[in-house]
């Protein structure tokens, strides 16, 4: 028997399908609410609405559990050797690939690597000082510019090239934007390396000098890139989703999410707990202090990178970057003492009953800011490297969008609060 709500307006009862996922929580139908009863639903930034079905990224806020097609995040990176490359297409071909599948996504990432010389003369007239972010999404929509091949968003035959343009080329676009603003030379991609050390050699190389890739680091960051790979319908993903139900093509789709993923207010978060931690310590602040502060409703300042919009328990991302920085840091010789701050204030507050009683645990962006910063990756970088992570995700929603036959243009609705019918009075009888 299928199971149903009943929606009492006045004297009409309406009954509405229950959809049951394949794990959480169950979700009433409302899609044929409009036409039954000429109402809609008010739910000020979708935060009860599931807007799709996804089989891509499953999350239980209250358990701490993200998995990806139905692997726990914990699984891929607590391998010998995390590999973001076959996280990637895990999630945009729904299987873990077989070796010859992971080579040959691999032979197409080394293909694709090179930026459209003309990409790259264009930006050469970029401001120096240009933000990476503004760069980045003005790049992924420029590549619609030389690869006009792959905008007929419905040909699968082309689907692997562009994702592996899109995916490798990010890469280079992001060490192009930090070479620029430092006045370094540009460094080409090395096709001998892997995803994650390639991306190193072009921010840090030299000419004649090549940069020395640690494996330790280059596991750090292959971790910060499948902890970021996705996680459902945040922000820029239902950016994507929301540009790409119009047929948009892959990169403007993305370079949506980009700019999306640019507010301080989800790709910038990271940013702003090291901000954070660094005014602490310049200013002499204990974390006692700190704790005591963020207790205070009148206090001005803010305690960065504790709770979560969908998390009510510890991020499982938090856990596997805590662990990541005590496993690298040492083996960098680099001592940074915002993590001993960082320590602290997590110790304190998961003893304090203000937290606790809240669930505010210590999210992703806690950790990752102070491990980027350990692998040498500027402050003004985060945000880009987060979409380098994010992108597998983009791609992947908006392939299972794209592949879904009911799926159609997103056009929410509005309840409108403006004023009812006026007329127009003529300028020269309006009031000064």
């Amino acid at each position: 028997m299928k199971e149903s709500a009943i929606l009492q307006i006045g004297d009409q009862r309406i009954e509405l399908p229950v959809i049951h996922g394949s794990e959480g929580g169950k979700s009433i139908d409302i899609s044929g609410l409009l036409a039954k009863t000429g109402l809609t639903s008010y739910d000020p930034a979708l935060a009860n609405t599931a807007i799709c079905k996804s089989a891509i990224t499953y999350i239980d806020g209250d358990k701490g559990i993200l998995r990806y097609r139905g692997i726990a995040v914990e699984e891929f990176t607590a391998q010998p050797t995390p590999n973001f490359v076959e996280v990637a297409w895990l999630l945009i071909f729904g299987h873990l690939p077989t070796f010859s599948e992971l080579d040959h996504f691999r032979d197409q990432l080394t293909t694709h690597e090179l930026l459209h010389e003309d990409v790259r003369d264009v930006y050469q007239h970029i401001p120096a000082d240009a933000p990476p972010m503004a760069i980045l999404s003005a790049a992924l929509n420029h590549l619609a510019c030389v690869h006009k091949n792959y905008l007929n968003v419905d040909d699968p035959e082309s689907f692997l090239e562009v994702t592996a343009s899109i995916i490798s080329q990010v890469r280079t676009i992001a060490a192009f934007s930090f070479r620029r603003s430092k006045g370094l030379p540009h460094m080409y991609p090395d096709p001998r390396l892997r995803y994650c050390a390639n991306f190193l050699h072009m921010m840090f190389s030299s000419p004649y000098q090549q940069y020395e890739i640690r494996p330790e680091v280059e596991d750090a960051l292959n971790l910060l890139f499948i902890l970021h790979a996705d996680h459902e319908q945040n922000c820029s993903t239902s950016t994507v989703r929301t540009v790409g139900s119009a047929k948009a093509n892959l990169f403007s789709s993305c370079a949506a999410g980009v700019s999306a993923l640019w507010g301080p207010l989800h790709g910038g978060a990271n940013v702003k707990v090291v901000e954070m931690l660094e005014r602490i310590y310049e200013g002499g602040m204990t974390p006692q202090q700190c704790i005591n502060n963020a207790k205070d409703k009148d206090n001005p300042f803010r305690l960065f990178g504790f709770g979560h919009r969908v998390y009510r328990n510890f991020d499982p991302r938090a856990k596997v970057l805590r662990e990541a920085c005590d496993r690298v840091l040492p083996n960098i010789d680099r001592q940074d003492p915002l993590l001993d701050i960082a320590r602290e204030l997590e110790s304190l507050a998961l003893n304090d009953d203000y937290f606790v009683e809240r669930n505010l645990y210590p999210n992703v962006d806690f950790y990752s800011g102070i491990l980027l910063r350990a692998i040498g990756i500027p402050t003004n970088m985060f945000t880009v490297c987060f979409a380098i992570g994010r992108l597998p995700g983009w791609i992947a929603q908006w392939k299972e969008q794209n592949e879904d036959p009911g799926s159609r243009i997103i056009r929410p609705r509005q309840v409108y609060v403006g004023n009812t019918q006026t007329g127009y009075v003529p300028i020269t009888n309006r009031e000064v």
